[in-house]
């Protein structure tokens, strides 16, 4: 059962698992379950999705419930009207605030505006050495994007040199590596944290949280306790 965060007429949003992916794609025909069609099921109504998450990201997924809801959320979301924050672990010491303007290529090879604004929450510091480090180095940062366009964390982290643990291709595969052997952890740290927006029918102001994955806590009491 996937777990419902908030649900109403006309919208539904879940807490999606790392590794699920929203819906059917012909760049991962080894899936065999999606938040969709899961989602479907398990409400008994045609859902539809308001936005997109990345298979490997956990957290808030919103879903419209009609035709007409579905409409409006997508143009809330393509007028950013909606706001949306994500937790990640990254490497090394990131800055402790900082806005991210760099231009990503589509699936077209064309260029697009994007921009990423984060905070770091945390820092962190495990006795092993990495590079020039005498010790490996992370931070916790708290990221809002205020575009939407593919992979746009992952790659805009990966621009600032401080690429989320967990990711590939655009991740550190020397710290991916030193984590799954040391620490058998092979997820994707970065988490759909919370998303807010007017309610387009009532005009209420929705917040709607998701909790991080277990293993994402796992990772941060061995960052927390080192």
């Amino acid at each position: 059962m996937l777990e419902i965060l908030y649900q109403d007429a006309h919208l539904v949003a879940i807490n999606k698992p790392h590794g699920l992916l929203v819906h059917q794609s012909p760049i991962a025909r080894d899936a065999e379950e999606f938040a969709l069609q899961l989602l479907r099921d398990q409400l008994n109504q045609t859902v539809y999705p308001s936005h997109r998450l990345d298979r490997k990201t956990s957290g808030v997924l919103l879903f419209a419930l009609d035709k007409e809801s579905d409409r409006i959320m997508q143009q809330m979301f393509q007028n950013r009207q909606v706001e949306k924050k994500y937790w990640a672990i990254v490497r090394g010491f990131a800055p402790s605030a900082m806005t991210i303007d760099y231009a990503l290529k589509n699936e077209n090879e064309i260029f697009q505006d994007a921009v990423t604004h984060f905070k770091t929450l945390e820092q962190y510091q495990i006795g092993v050495p990495f590079g020039k480090h005498a010790t490996s180095r992370y931070s916790l940062v708290e990221a809002m994007p205020e575009t939407g366009r593919m992979h746009q964390l992952r790659k805009h982290f990966a621009h600032i040199l401080h690429p989320i643990i967990g990711d590939r291709p655009h991740g550190c595969n020397k710290q991916n590596r030193f984590w799954l052997e040391k620490f058998q952890m092979n997820t994707m740290l970065l988490h759909a944290s919370e998303l807010s927006f007017i309610h387009p029918y009532s005009n209420e102001k929705m917040v709607i949280k998701a909790d991080l994955s277990d293993e994402f806590k796992r990772v941060l009491e061995i960052l927390r306790s080192n």
